[in-house]
């Protein structure tokens, strides 16, 4: 087949693409607020106004390029400026530190200043993030799919945010390390993304299928997508997408505080904690590899409903049986700890996988770019919304210390934990209907 012929280059491109944006993303979702805490301040409501506000800025990206990508026809643009653009913006994101004194400490008019700061720089870069990755390489690797490569694409698609979660963890601890070094994390994957825009601009091709799709006016087609009568009959479509967005409800209201629940908690540093969190995560890894056969027997129902009974009980064994009086700090060997992330990671890249795809065979043909806006709006936007509400309460009344110096901290304990791991069962009530279409569909 044609994508056959591309051979190395295109395959390249697949993985380097994929999961350089994928540790990028990982970056943002986890060491972005524990940077906030070791260089800003430990205050969960900045990290509130962050999620949501580059939430929002990655939607409506999602949902811009997605429209003006399907209009003209191109991908490859989208994907080279917007990587370039994104590589910019994630190191100015780490000068932002030099609007403090670094303490993680800050006070008054210096703590709104910087405060304000990291919310926009974080938005910003979110915006061109998605402009690159969830709209152009996306939709680009979905216009190269055909019967021949299916499952290789679907499998990439699927692994690489697993890989990305695990690279971007273990590589940011060392990046960082015990020195809280975050300016050199930001320099090497900023810079790191944009070589990868840079090479799209001369080795990348768009599929030689891919046409105009031109809807009437923009604006007409740009709205078309808010058509929710039309979206509803896909019912199945529906119901995955919601089971998407309980499920990562839960999951941001703990994963994006696990870092700092690690850190400034329990007592590790930045790289022990990169270190023990990589460790679950490989192991969590290597555990799903035979989950590939069961999604191409059509069990993927089944399996999500497992994925997620494994994720309450990893993060329930964290909220439950981890307490900073029972871990040591000097060594890796925690074995509650560790078993709990191991099980938590299981939960985590089984879901992902198969949600992923289960959602994507469900696109219609001619509005794959817009239908990721669409995923994005599950996947993203109502997540990281709604999960601050719940995690920014919880942290204020069962997290709240006075250090040395006098200041206030609002720390993540176990009992964010406990709560998350209660929570993730909701999925099971989308996801029971969802899989009631599924099974009327496949038979």
């Amino acid at each position: 087949m044609k994508e056959k012929k591309q051979g190395a280059k295109f395959w390249f491109l697949v993985w380097g693409l994929g999961i350089a944006g994928q540790i990028c993303w990982n970056m943002e979702n986890q060491w972005f607020n524990t940077f906030v805490y070791a260089k800003i301040a430990k205050d969960p409501t900045i990290i509130s106004w962050m999620v949501a506000i580059s939430a929002i800025a990655t939607t409506i990206s999602t949902f811009l390029f997605g429209c003006v990508s399907d209009r003209k026809g191109k991908r490859k643009i989208f994907i080279a400026l917007g990587y370039i653009l994104w590589g910019i913006f994630t190191i100015v994101f780490g000068l932002t530190q030099y609007m403090t004194d670094g303490s993680g400490n800050s006070t008054g008019s210096v703590l709104i200043v910087a405060g304000t700061a990291v919310v926009i720089a974080d938005a910003v870069m979110s915006f061109f993030g998605s402009m690159g990755n969830d709209v152009g390489f996306n939709t680009w690797i979905n216009d190269h799919m055909n019967d021949d490569n299916r499952g290789q694409l679907g499998g990439a698609l699927a692994t690489q945010p697993v890989i990305g979660t695990i690279a971007g963890t273990v590589l940011g601890g060392m990046l960082v390390g015990a020195d809280d070094n975050y300016m050199r994390l930001f320099l090497v994957m900023g810079i790191l993304v944009i070589l990868f825009g840079i090479y799209c601009l001369f080795a990348m091709k768009d599929a030689p299928g891919l046409k105009e799709s031109k809807r009437g006016s923009f604006g007409q087609q740009f709205f078309s997508i808010f058509n929710v009568k039309e979206y509803v009959k896909l019912k199945e479509l529906v119901w995955v997408n919601w089971s998407l967005a309980v499920y990562f409800i839960a999951f941001n209201m703990y994963f994006t505080h696990l870092g700092n629940y690690m850190i400034y908690y329990l007592g590790f540093t930045a790289d022990m904690m990169g270190y023990m969190e990589g460790i679950g995560l490989v192991l969590a890894m290597l555990a799903v590899i035979p989950s590939t056969k069961i999604i191409n027997q059509g069990k993927i129902p089944g399996l999500c409903q497992v994925a997620v009974f494994l994720n309450c009980i990893g993060v329930g064994m964290l909220g439950l049986f981890v307490r900073p009086e029972n871990v040591n700090t000097q060594t890796l060997w925690n074995p509650v700890l560790l078993l709990g992330i191991f099980v938590l990671g299981l939960g985590y890249m089984l879901f992902l996988q198969a949600i992923t795809v289960w959602g994507k065979q469900l696109y219609p043909e001619d509005a794959r770019g817009q239908f990721e806006g669409i995923r994005i709006v599950f996947f993203v936007l109502i997540p990281m919304i709604v999960a601050p509400m719940i995690s920014n309460p919880i942290i204020m009344r069962s997290g709240k210390f006075v250090d040395s110096y006098g200041f206030t901290e609002y720390l993540p304990t176990h009992t964010l934990l406990i709560v998350g791991a209660v929570l993730v069962l909701l999925t099971l009530i989308p996801l029971a209907f969802a899989k009631k279409y599924y099974i009327k569909r496949i038979k």
